[in-house]
């Protein structure tokens, strides 16, 4: 106790664990798993986690007070268990929706949590509280199209100049073509936050913007340098999955409470998920071409300043519309919240990668903005954006945020 006493005196943060930051560690291996295989993609497995996240928010409020609560008020007895509310309520709403095959993984966790916390009545008081987040918050989301099944369909053949093309042609399907029509989790329609489009082809911008990805994002580029190819691996991971991981072991490494860390997490994540669903509605409204196919296709393009190259490769290769850039909204909201949670941009946070051609696999940030501009250049670097489509990725994340940090969880009067 003294140790701990002399470490926070001296301005060192004690890194902290508790339920809040557990579950949300355990559930994100079953959001991460596809019901057909593989992992979900990014934009649909961040909405999965930021309902189970919401739930436990809101078992944590019922108990812990200070915020306002999200789907529901909930009145918890005196001295129910914050520990089994929580993870009752990640448990339950998780269950509900996770991948059949993820379902013994749940029960073997919440049957070993639960057994930590001893019987009685505030343990029971604490379930109870758990499983009614959780049924106020699947009762909220019960329609909100996340399950549909929603077909990408080119608009002609031959496609028009311009038009992005799945990766395996007009006949296949490609990533996330429903996320932008699953219902928002804090705002009514994602054309509140659609953008104004992708730059006129024949622009000066778009001719910078096509110079700059063709020679950075080429797959065997001389001008890209080695660390700059490390940074693309880098960012290259599942993008859920490396910023939910780093959100969790940010709010433990700050040593966030209970009702901390479920107000920082909750933020964040629905931050992320309603970037997201505005997100990917505007790429399939817009539905603009990759520079895989406006490169080696330049000579249609009506612009005398783009040179075509058919052997044109990028370093990686993404399958849904290039418009507005996917990793540019859904880290900017992250970013964003998390300066908005702190009240600085000046937040030291350190990031990891399971990227396996990533060199260097741990990378610590000062600042949210650096970590940011990182990943608007890697994605250049990578051969899979335009600049000006990072700038418009960046606003959606921006507006986002804002209109969920200013509006949600929100201290109590």
């Amino acid at each position: 106790m003294f140790l701990l006493f002399c470490l926070f005196f001296l301005g060192f943060k004690v890194s902290a664990q508790n339920v809040v930051t557990d579950w949300a560690s355990i559930i994100q291996p079953a959001v991460l798993s596809n019901p057909s295989g593989g992992a979900r993609s990014p934009g649909t497995a961040e909405i999965l986690h930021a309902t189970i996240q919401l739930a436990m928010y809101d078992a944590a409020m019922a108990i812990e007070g200070g915020y306002t609560p999200f789907a529901a008020t909930l009145s918890a007895p005196a001295g129910a268990d914050v520990r089994a509310a929580v993870a009752t309520a990640a448990y339950e709403t998780a269950l509900a929706r996770v991948a059949p095959s993820q379902i013994s993984y749940l029960n073997a966790q919440y049957a070993a949590y639960m057994a930590g916390i001893p019987d009685g009545q505030p343990k029971t008081d604490g379930i109870q509280i758990g499983h009614d987040a959780s049924a106020a918050m699947l009762a909220l989301r019960a329609n909100d199209g996340y399950d549909n099944i929603v077909l990408y369909q080119c608009t002609s053949f031959p496609l028009p100049i311009g038009e992005f093309e799945p990766n395996g042609g007009c006949g296949t399907q490609p990533v996330d073509a429903k996320v932008g029509q699953i219902s928002p989790f804090t705002y009514s329609h994602p054309e509140k936050f659609r953008p104004d489009g992708p730059s006129p082809l024949t622009s000066d911008e778009y001719t910078a913007d096509f110079i700059e990805t063709r020679d950075y994002g080429r797959s065997n580029s001389a001008i890209r340098s080695a660390e700059q190819t490390d940074i693309v691996f880098f960012w290259s991971e599942n993008t859920y999955n490396q910023l939910s991981r780093s959100l969790t072991s940010l709010a433990i490494a700050r040593g966030l409470n209970v009702r901390e860390a479920a107000r920082f997490l909750a933020m964040t994540h629905c931050s992320a998920a309603d970037s997201a669903i505005a997100g990917f509605a505007a790429k399939y409204y817009y539905r603009a071409w990759r520079p895989r196919t406006a490169i080696p296709l330049a000579d249609l393009d009506g612009n005398p300043n783009t040179d075509p190259d058919p052997t044109w490769t990028p370093l990686l290769t993404v399958n849904h519309p290039e418009y507005p850039s996917g990793h540019s909204f859904f880290t900017t909201a992250v970013t964003d919240a998390v300066a908005a949670y702190f009240g600085t941009n000046k937040v030291s946070w350190t990031l990891t990668t399971t990227a396996p051609q990533a060199v260097v696999t741990s990378r610590t940030y000062k600042d949210v903005n650096t970590l940011m501009r990182e990943v608007d250049n890697a994605r250049i670097w990578a051969g899979l954006h335009w600049r000006h489509s990072m700038r418009h990725g960046a606003q959606i994340g921006r507006k986002v945020a804002q209109h969920v940090t200013r509006n949600y969880f929100q201290p109590l009067p």
